[in-house]
């Protein structure tokens, strides 16, 4: 049964048209993880642009049914939808799953500069792909135990390879690990057997810059082991810088698929860079000589759930500090000004107490041409004129002259 619409939504044309995700994919409000995780792969395979390149309502269908997926697959989301319906939910961190495959030249080149500069950026795995597995149509190659295979896959392709384990080493645990040493971008996947012959994808893992290399994992060791999505409120982070923080480990979340029985299993590495092909190395090991490895992995992720609840309450305690604080700087520059003012106002009344005229100030040249002049006593002024205190020194020849004048006489 869908969800009540609120007042908002029935004044808002757009709202109206949207559907519950539940009917969308076509499941229960009771249905697993894993059910709806199915669901939606069915139905995106079904629905994908690669396979309805002309058909506007496909590719409509295909977003409703992403946009399902992303409230559903997330158990904060469910909930909040379960509880309050779409108006709970933050329709714009949604996020699609873009398909290189699908994209022009163009396209392919700008996600190819967001993804350099830092954005983050959720691809999926091509239809085509995808398609060749359900159907049979891929080569899978045997992966034995311990013994890594490294290769390289073009871009948008994908490696098939089949990895087959007894009771005793599916108790044990079994972990499958890639990593490329160039750094290339890439996504390990894992297929459920459809019918005879069929794959259909179950989980996926993309790279992740891991010091000098990139890498992804798998581990199916007998408890609940999480996986980090680092793209998740990507957008919500990049509008508060501080979010960036405190939304870090909410991508951090229960795998669907804690454990393997027995039998053959199928993983694939999926070339995910936009240009050039990926270099890889994937390697499967039984879990059985790393039993301090498996103790000291639910040690830490114990603690990364501890930390994620002491973030939530770190950041309300943050935000109510962080308030204060910008606050308090607002006030102390209102204060350093009112303290300006009230000295300056200060300094003028302290200048106004006085009988001599303000001074004006003459030019340079006038100081330098006009003849400097005194102030008598009675108000007149006169020139200054040099002092004549000293008698003038008659020059010897003057003297000389007057000494033969009185001998002609």
């Amino acid at each position: 049964m869908p969800a009540s619409r609120s007042k908002s939504e029935k004044h808002d044309p757009a709202k109206q048209l949207r559907r519950d995700p539940y009917e969308v994919l076509g499941v229960s409000r009771s249905s697993t993880d894993q059910e709806i995780k199915s669901a939606y792969r069915r139905m995106a395979l079904k629905y994908h642009p690669d396979k309805n390149a002309n058909d506007p309502q496909a590719a409509d269908m295909f977003k409703e049914v992403t946009f399902s997926y992303n409230i559903l697959s997330d158990p904060d989301k469910r909930r909040q939808y379960d509880t309050a319906g779409f108006e709970a939910v933050e329709s714009e961190s949604q996020e699609l799953e873009l398909d290189l495959s699908s994209l022009g030249a163009v396209n392919t080149m700008f996600a190819a500069l967001f993804s350099k500069l830092g954005v983050p950026i959720k691809t999926t795995v091509s239809a085509t792909v995808l398609e060749e597995a359900l159907n049979g149509m891929v080569t899978i190659r045997p992966l034995p135990l311990g013994q890594p295979i490294t290769r390289k896959v073009e871009k948008q392709c994908a490696h098939f390879y089949s990895v087959t384990i007894n009771e005793e080493e599916a108790r044990a645990g079994f972990v499958c690990r890639v990593q490329s040493s160039d750094k290339s971008k890439f996504k390990l996947l894992y297929f459920d057997q459809e019918g005879t012959s069929g794959l259909s994808l179950a989980l996926q893992e993309d790279s992740a810059k891991t010091g000098k290399v990139t890498s992804a994992g798998m581990y199916f060791l007998c408890f609940p082991v999480y996986r980090l999505d680092q793209t998740v409120n990507s957008i919500t982070a990049a509008k508060d810088p501080d979010a960036a923080f405190f939304k870090k480990l909410d991508g951090f979340q229960p795998c669907e698929i804690n454990e393997l029985k027995a039998g053959t299993h199928v993983f694939a590495v999926y070339g995910d860079n936009f240009f050039k092909s990926a270099s890889y190395t994937i390697e499967a090991v039984c879990a059985e000589p790393f039993t301090e490895e498996k103790e000291n992995l639910r040690a830490v992720e114990a603690q990364i759930l501890t930390k994620r609840v002491d973030l939530s309450k770190f950041e309300a305690e943050y935000r109510e500090v962080l308030s204060q604080f910008t606050e308090m700087t607002s006030r102390y520059a209102q204060e350093m000004q009112q303290i300006d003012d009230l000295l300056k106002q200060r300094n003028e009344i302290h200048a106004s107490y006085t009988t001599i005229p303000p001074m004006k100030r003459s030019s340079s040249r006038s100081r330098n041409k006009g003849p400097s002049k005194e102030v008598k006593e009675d108000g007149q002024e006169r020139d200054k004129k040099p002092s004549r205190d000293r008698p003038k020194k008659k020059k010897w020849y003057n003297i000389q002259l007057k000494v033969d004048k009185r001998k002609s006489c």
